[in-house]
């Protein structure tokens, strides 16, 4: 690596690590504001919450990651610029390929380290978090495990088990409820099709179920029906499934997760779910492909000024945003294909960068 490689790859090292801690601290102010009395009025030690806002750390870099990698390229460019440093460099028959080549180094190292991080360190972190803020501080213990798409809960009284698509509708399907005896014989087994929680009514409602309960002489009454109402001790409230939940898994159990998928709703999730992730881990080399020669053009247009360089960027960095997630919802919903709206989004930022970037380097 030369005089010039290294002294542009660590002043993008350098940027990227200022607008990190920046952010950082930013989000780590706000989030101690919002969730700091939540500790105090808990009554829990010092220790545990700062312990917790560490932990968040690794979060917050990988939720704000390409905006990180697009800011640290833009300024490094634009401080290059604005001391006409580009110019020289350009009169002394260096193309712009050239030059930004060290920035394209480090977004790509910095990219490889968020995948590094999501394949090892977010799992640790997030199951961490989790843990203080709804098991330590919430008071709320998840009361089962899930296994292939299925719930298993322990309940006050008896097991439930189910397949839960939408954590954020009350509808469970292959629902079953079960009671057992000291001596572990099964007591009573409601089974249904589909379950419904009415939070209004506060009541159970099960379609096209069966129960089988247990007789003094140890045989089973069964009864079927199409559709009943019963009361049990928990209601959905109590089935505790963080909604960052999927944030613990490592990019390897997104994978296998894919593996596990039986019907097609659930392939088109989770195979969504796991080239996402991707997708969004690698969102910030598009991004700096593309905000490079927007930053030039705006200098040219604009004036040798960043402070209107940095607001388009983080303009850009919200489009983007709002096209991936518009993109994964689309995949979810299944108009379009998981590998479609992992990269559709990327080809076209990287496509119209590397045009930008000949045509300004001509």
């Amino acid at each position: 690596m030369n005089l010039l490689n290294r002294y542009l790859f660590g002043q993008f090292i350098r940027y990227f690590l200022t607008v990190n801690m920046a952010f950082v601290s930013i989000w780590l102010l706000i989030d101690f504001f919002e969730k700091g009395d939540d500790f105090s009025n808990a009554g829990k030690p010092l220790s545990m919450s700062l312990t917790y806002f560490a932990l968040t750390i690794p979060s917050i870099m990988d939720q704000l990651g390409p905006v990180f990698i697009l800011l640290a390229g833009v300024i490094t460019l634009g401080i290059l610029n604005h001391s006409n440093e580009l110019t020289a460099l350009k009169a002394g028959g260096l193309p712009l390929k050239i030059i930004i080549r060290p920035i394209i180094v480090g977004g790509l190292l910095i990219t490889g380290l968020y995948l590094a991080a999501a394949q090892w360190v977010l799992p640790i972190t997030v199951s961490a978090t989790n843990h203080i803020w709804y098991q330590e501080l919430k008071g709320k213990v998840p009361l089962g495990i899930i296994r292939n798409d299925r719930y298993y809960y322990r309940g006050a009284e008896g097991f439930y088990s189910f397949a839960w698509p939408d954590p954020k509708h009350y509808v469970f399907n292959n629902f079953s409820y079960s009671t057992w005896d000291k001596e572990y014989n099964l007591n009573e087994l409601i089974t249904a099709k589909y379950a419904f929680w009415h939070a209004r009514q506060h009541r159970w409602e099960l379609h096209r179920g069966q129960v089988q309960l247990q007789q003094l002489d140890h045989s089973y009454k069964i009864d079927d029906f199409r559709l009943k109402q019963f009361t049990f001790n928990e209601t959905p409230a109590d089935f505790l499934v963080p909604v960052n939940k999927a944030a613990e898994y490592s990019l390897t159990d997104l994978f296998w997760e894919t593996e596990r998928a039986r019907t097609p709703d659930e392939k088109q999730t989770v195979w969504t779910s796991f080239l996402g992730r991707i997708s969004f881990l690698l969102l910030g080399m598009p991004l700096l492909l593309l905000g490079l020669p927007i930053l030039l053009y705006s200098y040219q247009k604009w004036g040798r000024d960043l402070s209107v360089a940095i607001p388009v960027s983080c303009g850009l960095a919200f489009l983007a945003w709002g096209l991936w997630g518009a993109l994964q919802s689309l995949s979810i919903a299944g108009y379009i294909a998981p590998w479609l709206a992992a990269s559709a989004l990327h080809a076209l930022f990287i496509l119209t960068g590397v045009y930008l970037l000949k045509k300004n380097d001509r």
